[in-house]
């Protein structure tokens, strides 16, 4: 994973995907998940998932780390050993505030 947001991405891209419009429940206790269906219906390149970026156009805002459902990652996927042409799904995201 690159050291900030503000680093050029590293490694290979291996799958890209569109967020619904609204893409964040709304915040409660300090912290909001995922929205909607975060999926990719065919994988960019075939790869092992290790961290994830969320982008506006060019610009990184958020990154992570990435792991199997039930893995402890930042984002969770259905299977981060991913073939080319694969449909990928995100499982789980979650933010929350320093602090809270």
């Amino acid at each position: 994973m690159p050291a900030n947001p503000a680093t050029a991405d590293v490694g290979a891209l291996l799958a890209t995907m569109v967020l619904p419009a609204d893409w964040m429940t709304a915040a409660a206790n300090g912290s909001k998940t995922l929205l909607g269906t975060w999926s990719d219906t065919s994988a960019d390149a075939a790869g092992t998932a290790a961290y994830f970026r969320i982008k506006v156009s060019t610009t990184c805002h958020i990154q992570g780390t990435i792991t199997a459902t039930g893995g402890g990652g930042d984002m969770t996927l259905d299977n981060t050993n991913i073939a080319a042409g694969q449909q990928i799904t995100i499982t789980a995201f979650t933010l929350t505030a320093g602090g809270a």
